[in-house]
C-alpha cells in the first residue's frame, strides 16, 4: 500500500462530518489508482441554505505533500466558484501543509457556503454583487440555486 493510500486511509477513519455533510468513496477500476470522493454539501443556513452540491475530490500519489484537487460538480453562483468547478479555497493553493488533513478540507469547503467571502474570487459577478448589494446577492443566489440563468450563464438546480 502506498504511502499517499496510507495517509488517506487514517484521514478518512478520522473523519468527523457535520450534518450537512456527506462523504462517499468511490472504488476506481484501476486498483492502483487512489479513490476519488465525492463530498455533498447541504448548507443549513446562510444564502445557500437548502440547496444541495457535490464535489469531487481527488488525491495524487504525491498526498499530503501536495493538497487534494477539489472540484464542484454543479454550476452555482459563488464568488470563490467558477463555471467549470474550479474552487478558490487558501488551504488548497498556499496555505497547504502535510500536516492539514482531509477534515480541514471538508471544513474549507462548508466555510465557504457559510462564510461567503468576495475576497479572491474565481466569479468575479458573484463578488461584485456581494460587495455592493447584499440582498440583491441573495436573490441571484436563489434564482440560480432554482436552475435560472443569470448574466447569461445558466445554473444548475441544486434545490430539494
Amino acid at each position: 500500500m502506498s504511502a499517499a493510500r496510507m495517509r488517506l486511509q487514517k484521514d478518512l477513519e478520522a473523519l468527523e462530518l457535520p450534518s450537512m455533510a456527506q462523504i462517499e468513496v468511490i472504488t476506481l477500476p484501476v486498483a492502483k489508482d487512489l479513490p476519488v470522493l465525492r463530498l455533498r454539501i447541504a448548507p443549513d443556513e446562510g444564502y445557500y441554505k437548502g440547496g444541495k452540491f457535490s464535489f469531487e475530490i481527488t488525491f495524487s500519489e504525491a498526498y499530503p505533500i501536495e493538497p487534494p484537487r477539489v472540484c464542484c460538480l454543479n454550476r452555482i453562483f459563488h464568488p470563490n466558484i467558477d463555471y467549470q468547478g474550479k474552487v478558490c479555497l487558501n488551504i488548497l493553493r498556499e496555505d497547504w501543509s502535510p500536516a492539514l488533513e482531509l477534515q480541514s478540507v471538508v471544513i474549507g469547503i462548508i466555510f465557504l457556503f457559510l462564510e461567503v467571502s468576495d475576497k479572491e474570487p474565481l466569479n468575479k459577478d458573484a463578488a461584485t454583487m456581494l460587495s455592493r448589494d447584499r440582498i440583491e446577492f441573495a436573490h441571484a443566489v436563489r434564482n440560480s440555486m432554482a436552475g435560472e440563468t443569470l448574466h447569461g450563464q445558466r445554473y444548475d438546480n441544486v434545490l430539494g
